[in-house]
């Protein structure tokens, strides 16, 4: 099941991928910082570095993937309407938590998003 999946946009593309609030939980915990570093591979097996940022304020975190994002969108290439899902991986006891990032190409015909494919 995956923690987060996003159908990207221009500013996910160009910028930062904004990431759900409720999915925190998913992720490493920020323990009173607005910084977290975690690592997630890819279907080939390549480890990704990313780091997820918060506001300060408490209030709104609007959680955003800085660090390592913009790499992973153009060495996969990713374009406006490609889906991003990570997942949590089950770990064995005593192993760290990893992380996966899969990418679901969208299938479009003269410009239009018609589905979503695996690469």
């Amino acid at each position: 099941m995956a923690i987060v999946s996003k159908q990207l946009k221009k500013t996910d593309i160009e910028k930062r991928l904004t990431i759900p609030s409720k999915s925190l939980k998913y992720f490493p915990s920020l323990a009173g910082k607005h910084v977290v570093t975690f690592k997630a591979r890819d279907d080939s097996g390549r480890p990704w570095k990313f780091q997820i940022y918060t506001r300060k304020a408490k209030r709104y975190l609007k959680p955003v993937l800085t660090k390592g994002w913009r790499e992973f969108v153009c060495t996969k290439e990713l374009t406006i309407g490609d889906k991003v899902e990570f997942d949590k991986e089950e770990k064995e006891q005593g192993e760290a938590v990893m992380y996966r990032v899969r990418v679901v190409r969208a299938v479009k015909i003269f410009g239009y998003v018609l589905d979503h494919k695996s690469s």
